[in-house]
């Protein structure tokens, strides 16, 4: 609970500095309908304890992913971060400044980004990666900015197996740019096939694909990137399961010229929607225009080994009209977590926890499609994620299954609303910690509200 020192005085000081006479006058400027809206009916005062109290008891109302069998996924996936973890980015070494202007005192942060960065481009396949940022879908705007910056072209394309969030992050910031954006449908098929290659023309910045798409199909998308290329349009991928690339061959393979992801998965927590991780790696070729923080390695007066922030052309150091991005910071904390969780499981580890996801979410397929319950599977191809097809409204399921205390998955309708023939999908995912015992609650929990 946050402690507010202020008292009446002090307010009316504050006032009278800037010219207003009651608190009223600072939100003049709102339309009165959301004003009237913003009204809570809450008793002016309570001792702080009651309060305590009151939210205590108003919070177990809530049921999170550990409160029991959590089929959640859709960008936000719950994985074992070992408690290693946590010990490594509490240490003295990486609790140095958090902005290092002054590299001379901020080798440990310096350092662990330089190596994070270094994980983020061997990850991706790409030539440079930079020191994160926000979260994957800021970090798809970035990149699309910065295909604009590139190409000179104002019109964006979106496949259908986009997140539908980072679409709308997308939409947002072009209506400000003055960009133009097509979007495909949403990919239901079992093959995850879509025509995204006849929307492919010379007026384009770029295509922005995704893989493992958004209702879980795992696809060929090497044709897109081929033909953008031949139309010199860049190609963007994007990943929202990082822990994919164990087993996937990632965009840097297929010859992408930026790949973006959420770097969640590794390292972080839920917590309950954030903050999270903005992974951004691109060609070496087109390095200058790279949005965010870059760190490298140099040598100092002495011959040794040190670190500095590098090809700094962000807003707070260069002028506003050549800087490739407003972002003065990165998520430095969870980058942290990220470098410590990778470097603890190695290439091998990734790979067999990419594996373990992955039959995982085969078991529980196999297990729905052998209960008889007229559920369909849609992707035919998947990682650790799929849509089902119910005999019935996925979000009256959903609530129902609440009940016996179980997340069954997102409701895909609450995604794309507006859009007809997607309220029996349901969204699926599991990781390494969905165990057997959980998978089969969710059988005999369906077969319960189906039969």
């Amino acid at each position: 609970m946050r402690y507010l020192p202020l008292h009446d005085k002090d307010r009316e000081e504050m006032l009278k500095a800037i010219g207003k006479t009651s608190q009223k006058e600072l939100f003049e400027h709102l339309p009165k309908k959301a004003l009237d809206q913003a009204i809570f009916n809450l008793p002016s005062h309570k001792p702080e304890w009651e309060v305590e109290a009151y939210m205590e008891n108003l919070s177990k109302k809530n049921m999170t992913a550990l409160d029991g069998p959590s089929f959640l996924g859709a960008g936000s996936y719950r994985h074992h971060i070992p408690s290693s973890v946590d010990y490594m980015i509490q240490r003295g070494e990486f609790l140095t400044s958090y902005t290092p202007y002054q590299p001379e005192i901020s080798q440990g942060t310096l350092q662990y980004l330089f190596e994070f960065q270094t994980q983020v481009a061997t990850l991706t396949g790409m030539d440079v990666a930079n020191a994160s940022l926000y979260d994957g879908a800021t970090a798809t705007v970035e990149a699309v900015l910065m295909a604009k910056r590139i190409t000179g072209r104002s019109k964006v394309l979106l496949s259908g197996h986009l997140h539908p969030h980072y679409i709308e992050v997308v939409q947002t910031y072009a209506s400000m740019m003055g960009m133009i954006v097509e979007t495909l449908p949403p990919v239901i098929n079992t093959e995850g096939s879509e025509n995204i290659i006849e929307y492919i023309d010379d007026s384009i910045a770029c295509v922005v694909t995704q893989c493992p798409g958004f209702l879980g199909h795992v696809y060929d998308y090497k044709p897109v990137i081929e033909k953008a290329h031949k139309l010199k349009a860049l190609h963007i991928g994007v990943i929202t399961e990082i822990v994919s690339l164990g087993l996937l061959n990632a965009p840097g393979f297929y010859n992408a010229d930026i790949v973006v992801a959420e770097g969640q998965s590794l390292g972080n927590s839920l917590n309950y929607g954030g903050p999270y991780l903005g992974l951004f790696a691109t060609r070496d070729l087109y390095k200058r225009s790279m949005p965010g923080r870059l760190v490298g390695e140099s040598i100092d007066a002495d011959g040794k080994r040190g670190f500095i922030m590098t090809l700094v052309a962000r807003e707070q150091h260069i002028r506003r009209a050549k800087a490739t991005s407003n972002i003065c910071t990165n998520s430095g904390l969870c980058s942290l977590a990220f470098t410590m969780h990778l470097s603890l499981l190695g290439g091998s580890g990734l790979s067999k926890l990419a594996q373990l996801n992955h039959v995982k979410a085969y078991q529980l397929a196999k297990k729905i499609e052998d209960s008889n319950l007229g559920i369909k599977i849609l992707p035919k191809q998947y990682f650790n994620e799929f849509v089902v097809d119910l005999p019935c409204s996925a979000e009256n399921m959903v609530e129902r299954l609440v009940e016996n205390k179980i997340l069954a998955g997102v409701p895909v309708s609450r995604l794309y609303p507006g859009r007809k023939n997607l309220d029996n999908l349901l969204l699926i995912a599991c990781t390494e910690l969905t165990c057997d015992q959980d998978m089969d609650l969710l059988i005999a929990a369906l077969k319960g509200k189906l039969l």
